[in-house]
């Protein structure tokens, strides 16, 4: 074995919650790590971790950090298997991050919990061996006003998040448009500019239905219709969710020709813009898990060939459940996942109607697999009945916690409790006084609306 010369290694975290966005970083002659609180609540805590390499080639790491206070708990860990033994929480690397070139970095995460105060590490190891170091005081680039696409760039999945184009996880939130061939009169510049100035949402899900007279009955108009809405969330700065929006029938493989004619277009037209996402079937249903793998196989070399660095999402058995609405689980993907890279999977609920069970999946398989909430509703699966808010502030609190994305749906003054406006709201141009808002919008556009504070170093 090559002898291991000793890394210096230090960090820093931010305490109190007027300092979040400011990590510190420590740069010494053997490794530099960052150590990030990017995001606090009421006995919670959300940290990045970032290990460079600047000293030999490392073919295996173990970081171990001695956490101060006794009431610092490790709750769940991510890229990297994540331990802890009475204050030492211990981080090792996985398959495809534990070889370390020289100037290579490893970023890592982890949620918390504590009780009165959340001080910094104190002391650290790696592979045995002691850090110390010194504080580079200088802080982290300021992203200033700048929109979501102009701070993160490009996104791309690391490990079982979201990242951007600093290589950090971030959470997009946003709103899903209700059919197209629908509500059409709602997504104009005067509801699009809302979106983003007022609403602050930094993505606008496309949902086009492929039946229901939507797609099917008129391809070239259809595709011009979804082009023009990229546009428009490009020129306001939101990254633009493209869903092929099948539901009935549920076999995504019935409308295969469609989405890889539907997808080699818009995929060919918007291959230059970084603001692009694509979700390639909205929710599968009465099918095996099995079925939709062989679509998604099928479909995403038809999106590379043409745009090879965007996201590509992946419905998921039982509407999108993982497979919890028939029964199953997340582990059918786990076990068997799509033979591709840069992809997620999609995770549908509908807050009055699913609860604790599908939450307790989803936190499960949060820690195996990169999954993106791109659609959800504050009230039953009918997308009818009472806001839920107890559940809804539940789900939405631990999306936030685990840092995954989210559309609501839905952005339109469809008659239905869902719906973000109030009735006849998208024949004027008043998209965000309270006066338009249902109460399921008001309750969106205050959780939307607050800052997002990606990270940029």
């Amino acid at each position: 074995m090559k002898r291991l010369l000793a890394l210096l290694v230090t960090c820093a975290t931010v305490l109190g919650l007027t300092a979040l966005l400011s990590p510190q970083a420590v740069a010494a002659t053997g490794c530099k790590v960052d150590y990030t609180v990017t995001s606090q609540w009421q006995g919670g805590f959300q940290a990045a971790v970032k290990i460079t390499n600047l000293g030999e080639p490392i073919s295996g790491w173990t970081l171990a950090m001695a956490m101060p206070d006794p009431g610092q708990k490790l709750v769940q860990g991510w890229n990297a298997t994540w331990s802890q033994s009475g204050s030492t929480v211990t981080v090792a690397g996985i398959d495809w991050n534990r070889t370390l070139a020289t100037g290579a970095a490893a970023d890592v995460g982890l949620v918390g919990s504590f009780t009165g105060v959340n001080p910094k590490p104190t002391a650290f190891t790696l592979n045995g061996v002691a850090c110390t170091g010194s504080v580079d005081e200088t802080p982290s680039p300021d992203p200033g006003d700048g929109t979501p696409v102009d701070i993160n760039g490009q996104v791309h999945v690391c490990g079982v998040h979201l990242c951007n184009q600093y290589n950090r996880p971030v959470q997009l939130r946003g709103m899903s448009t209700h059919g197209i061939q629908w509500f059409s009169q709602c997504y104009n510049d005067a509801s699009v500019d809302a979106l983003a100035k007022d609403w602050k949402a930094d993505l606008l899900r496309v949902a086009m239905y492929v039946q229901e007279d939507g797609y099917e009955t008129d391809p070239a108009g259809f595709t011009s219709r979804v082009n023009s809405l990229v546009d428009m969330a490009e020129a306001r700065g939101m990254y633009a969710l493209i869903d092929f929006h099948t539901l009935t029938p549920g076999d995504p493989n019935f409308n295969l020709d469609r989405a890889k004619t539907f997808f080699a277009s818009v995929a060919a037209r918007n291959a230059g813009k970084k603001n692009v996402i694509y979700e390639i079937a909205n929710e599968p249903n009465g099918v095996s898990w099995t079925a939709i793998k062989s679509y998604a196989e099928q479909v995403i070399p038809v999106i590379r060939a043409a745009d090879p660095d965007a996201v590509v999402i992946v419905g998921t058995r039982g509407w999108s459940s993982l497979g919890v609405s028939d029964g199953s689980s997340e582990s059918e993907v786990v076990s068997n996942p799509v033979n591709a890279t840069n992809i997620m999977y999609a995770f549908h609920f509908y807050a009055a109607s699913h609860k604790d069970a599908y939450r307790t999946t989803l936190s499960r398989a949060a820690s195996q697999l990169p999954l993106f909430v791109t659609e959800f509703g504050t009230v039953s699966a009918t997308g009818g009945g009472a806001l839920d808010r107890t559940s809804t502030t539940a789900w939405l609190d631990l999306l936030d916690q685990l840092k995954i994305g989210y559309a609501n749906w839905t952005y339109s003054d469809a008659p239905e409790s869902s719906a973000a406006f109030r009735p006849g709201t998208c024949d004027g141009s008043d998209y965000s006084s309270s006066g338009v808002l249902t109460e399921s919008g008001t309750l969106l556009k205050s959780r939307i609306s607050t800052p997002d504070n990606f990270p940029t170093s």
